[in-house]
């Protein structure tokens, strides 16, 4: 019992950093364009996010007429449910569940995401959001493989699937010092499966008005937000983990992280479809896989050297 309220505090918590992060988002974008951001809710706007929240919970809710409805609603509590679910791999003092094949179960549902945005998309019965759901599921697709090759990398030096071994194995020496191209190459894969600027190509304002998601308001779209930023956190919390361990000022190294995605929003423009799937397939895959060939090879190397002395 003790394990499912400390995960329901967890939750709790996630949600109200989503809150709270949005509103550190949008102070650093009015920063970056040389304007004040949200200053009038509260004491320097503290109070915006809880104000969004209700503004947006108690809008009506549009039933277009050839929606499918069924998907059209399930789609937002699934992205939702996927981000909550991502959850049970945080570390920490009170953990609630332990998996010994942590870093597998964050790629399996990570990879569903795909379905949110496929079914969000089509339910929706435009052709915008079709176009937005389509390239949502080629650029998660594509750049899954990636990741799922970098985390093998990382797995050939920590020996284990398990993250609390990845953070053992990082007590002495950070994987940031020695894996610095790997860790651009991982950024990049973060900022393109969680569908943030440059890489979001799936809500493509300039040419699809809102992308997969432009029929969703009110609630439905107030829970795809919270959805998205709560990926955000997860992932900069996991690329902490994999990179730069777990031990001491562990908030700081992940708002470092949570303060590169504003900020990378905030100075890159949007890359062009056909770049981004070309770099996906030409570039960080196949430096991906060298990773793991180089590792495998230095591993066993190191190994036999250790069994010779």
């Amino acid at each position: 019992m003790l394990c499912y309220l400390s995960y329901i505090f967890l939750i709790v918590c996630v949600l109200v950093s989503v809150a709270f992060f949005t509103l550190m988002e949008r102070k650093i974008l009015g920063y970056i364009h040389l304007r004040k951001g949200p200053n009038k809710v509260g004491m320097n706007g503290l109070f915006q996010p809880f104000s969004d929240a209700i503004k947006l919970f108690s809008k009506e809710m549009n039933f277009m007429l050839y929606i499918n409805t069924l998907m059209y609603l399930f789609s937002p509590m699934l992205a939702l449910i996927l981000m909550m679910m991502l959850w049970f791999l945080y570390y920490w003092e009170y953990t609630q569940f332990f998996f010994e094949y942590g870093l597998v179960i964050l790629l399996c549902i990570s990879s569903l995401s795909v379905y949110v945005i496929l079914w969000g998309g089509w339910s929706s019965n435009s052709k915008y959001s079709l176009l937005g759901a389509y390239r949502g599921v080629a650029q998660v697709i594509s750049y899954e493989v990636s990741m799922a090759m970098i985390l093998i990398s990382m797995v050939f030096f920590c020996e284990s699937f398990n993250i609390s071994k990845v953070l053992e194995f990082q007590e002495l020496f950070y994987l940031l010092f020695g894996y610095i191209s790997l860790f651009i190459i991982w950024l990049i894969t973060c900022f393109a499966e969680t569908n943030r600027s440059p890489f979001d190509l799936s809500e493509g304002e300039s040419e699809l008005v809102s992308g997969f998601n432009i029929e969703y308001g009110s609630w439905g779209f107030a829970v795809l937000f919270m959805a998205e930023y709560g990926n955000m956190i997860f992932f900069s919390l996991i690329s902490s983990y994999l990179f730069m361990g777990g031990e001491g000022i562990l908030f700081i190294k992940t708002m470092l992280i949570m303060m590169l995605f504003v900020v990378v929003r905030g100075t890159l423009v949007r890359y062009r479809y056909d770049k981004l799937m070309m770099m996906a397939w030409k570039v960080i895959l196949p430096f991906s896989i060298l990773m793991v060939i180089m590792n495998f090879l230095l591993k066993n190397i190191f190994m036999s050297l250790i069994c010779i002395n």
